[in-house]
């Protein structure tokens, strides 16, 4: 049987671990407030791309370009296409299974074929994606932390990717990520972001003129609203990733905390019974030493 030494260093150890169990929930909870009013902030401006893409489309529904596609085949080993995926995963872990289920997905995606390159946001993602090399390949030139998410770091991001798209190195991209439903339900998901699809947009069909002004013209608008938009696509993506990140960390450390102050509990039983005992020996040797001197 432990000594009440050991166990009171054991109490106090596990005491230690609660505190930083429970300030890590807290900071997890700020920074989930914080991301989630960033992109409360940044709505309305992205929903006004969409609008305005929605308006072109809908008075020029013949209108070709290089952003947008129909349907697209499944991926097939053999299909020759060049496929980016942006994974987003954290930079550290102690968030239950949330880089786990990202992983799992963006194995499922691109095990099924293709010539494909990672663009891993987070360092768990990209030291994974570089130990098995087989589902695509690591940019060397990509590193992009899982840092608090800005407008300017999605720019950068996406920027280079669009660029490689419109050059010919990508024929598709997506995004794989972690999207929070609520408090407690998150699921990994994966948008495609190019090519765009007509079918992603509401509008209805109405060729003729035009109810605003586009200069210097409707094409060249769209060609230059598609990429920021693009970027609004990675940046929602980001801060949902961010906010799921924390929330998956706030559930971690609350069940850490429940599970310290269980064994907390234990200890403390365990100790008063190990201190009852001593006290019962110490109290029979004294009746035993009275006994002999009779």
């Amino acid at each position: 049987m432990e000594s009440m030494r050991d166990i009171r260093t054991r109490k106090a150890s596990v005491q230690k671990t609660m505190k930083i169990t429970k300030a890590m929930y807290l900071m997890s909870s700020a920074k989930l407030k914080k991301a989630r009013a960033r992109l409360d902030a940044t709505v309305p401006y992205f929903m006004k791309l969409q609008e305005t893409i929605e308006d072109i489309l809908a008075h020029s529904p013949e209108m070709e370009s290089l952003f947008f596609a129909e349907e697209l085949p499944a991926p097939a080993k053999d299909d020759g296409k060049k496929r980016g995926y942006i994974v987003i995963t954290s930079d550290k872990g102690l968030a239950g299974a949330y880089n786990h289920n990202v992983i799992k997905l963006a194995e499922a995606e691109m095990g099924k074929g293709g010539d494909n390159v990672v663009f891993p946001i987070g360092i768990s993602g990209k030291h994974y994606f570089l130990k098995h090399a087989g589902f695509g390949a690591v940019d060397p030139e990509f590193a992009y932390g899982a840092l608090e998410p800005t407008r300017w770091r999605a720019r950068d991001l996406m920027e280079e990717v669009v660029k490689r798209y419109r050059e010919g190195q990508l024929d598709e991209v997506y995004i794989i990520y972690t999207k929070m439903r609520n408090a407690i339900s998150m699921d990994a998901e994966m948008l495609r972001v190019l090519p765009l699809s007509k079918h992603m947009f509401d509008y209805e069909e109405d060729p003729g003129t035009f109810t605003h002004t586009y200069l210097p013209s409707p094409q060249i608008v769209l060609e230059q609203i598609v990429p920021n938009y693009a970027i609004g696509l990675l940046y929602g993506a980001m801060i949902e990733a961010y906010a799921s990140e924390q929330n998956a960390r706030m559930t971690a450390m609350d069940n850490a905390t429940s599970n310290a102050e269980e064994i907390i509990k234990d200890l403390t039983l365990l100790y008063n019974r190990v201190r009852q005992a001593a006290i019962t020996t110490e109290l029979n040797e004294v009746v035993s030493g009275a006994a002999a001197q009779e």
